[in-house]
């Protein structure tokens, strides 16, 4: 039945062209924005899930950043150790010099004090962000260094982070190189003598605030036996001074290893993510390029459906 009241291939024309201006809408937005999953109402699943997990890639990058920062610190923490460890040496050279017969120990003594004031200079110079783990200014300093390491959820839903540690005490009392007021580090410890039995309390340097011990001093009365003390007790600093490097080279491994994990895993998260809610783009654009074409034949059907009414006209004519 033919109406001009109500032009039904008229309206099924629009009701088909409304459907494809949406679904190119769609398609459009998703080209734009790259996302097949933009918002909650595209898929709340998808979108809730991407959510977090974006959430969690800015929480690693955070952990990264730290680990970073954490490398820069034992790094120059593990630089400081180095370097003293190479000046203790050379104390050790020195004072096996002064054993031998004729040597000028006055001298050798002078050599000291320079190689002293190094010491001193690597440990003050050993600092990152203002924090120095070389030097010891209270019992605050004691306290373990620790530095981020991940950052991580588990099934329940609750995030931890996780932390990489740095003992900073021994079997002699700290880690650190110096003790300003003299009661520990390695090199103003005197425990280091009294493990060697030696008769003096020896310190390679006293602290700044206390000098509550005997530092190396060499003159020409320095008997032999004292001289041997000093050697003995400066080997024993030197394997302190070793382990403790060994410690931050270890946890600067640690911390490399940690670090390119967590890269990795902020990767993975993004290619996860991009599964779920990234747009297909060469099947968008070739969806694009067909709904373009169907608007045109709807376009067209329109016409003719809205030119069946004036051919009815024709009729009374």
């Amino acid at each position: 039945m033919t109406s001009i009241m109500t032009n039904g291939g008229a309206i099924s024309a629009v009701e088909t062209l409304r459907s494809i201006f949406s679904t190119r809408l769609t398609t459009q937005q998703q080209l734009a924005t790259g996302l097949r999953v933009g918002t909650a109402e595209d898929n709340t699943a998808y979108w809730s899930i991407a959510t977090t997990m974006k959430s969690d890639n800015k929480a690693l990058s955070a952990a990264e950043d730290s680990l970073n920062l954490g490398a820069a610190a034992v790094g120059i923490a593990y630089t400081g150790m180095t370097n003293a460890i190479w000046v203790t040496q050379q104390i050790k050279d020195k004072l096996i010099n002064a054993r031998e017969a004729g040597v000028d120990k006055n001298k050798i003594n002078s050599e000291l004090t320079e190689l002293r004031d190094e010491l001193y200079s690597i440990t003050d110079a050993a600092q990152f962000n203002g924090v120095n783990w070389l030097d010891r200014t209270s019992a605050a300093d004691d306290q373990d260094h620790q530095v981020v390491g991940s950052f991580s959820r588990d099934e329940a839903g609750n995030v931890s982070v996780k932390l990489l540690t740095y003992s900073m005490t021994n079997a002699m009392g700290t880690n650190h190189l110096i003790d300003e007021d003299s009661q520990g580090g390695i090199l103003t410890n005197a425990a280091y003598a009294a493990a060697e039995g030696a008769s003096t309390d020896w310190v390679i340097i006293n602290g700044r605030n206390q000098a509550l011990h005997t530092e190396f001093k060499l003159d020409d009365n320095t008997p032999p036996g004292q001289v041997d003390e000093m050697i003995g007790v400066t080997e024993q600093m030197l394997m302190a001074m070793t382990d403790a490097a060994a410690g931050l080279g270890s946890l600067n491994a640690r911390i490399k290893m940690q670090t390119d994990f967590v890269a990795n895993l902020q990767d993975t998260q993004d290619r996860g993510v991009g599964r779920l809610v990234d747009a297909d783009m060469n099947e968008e654009s070739t969806k694009l390029k067909a709904l373009q074409t169907q608007q045109q034949l709807g376009i067209q059907a329109l016409s003719i459906a809205n030119s069946n009414s004036e051919n009815i006209l024709q009729l009374f004519r």
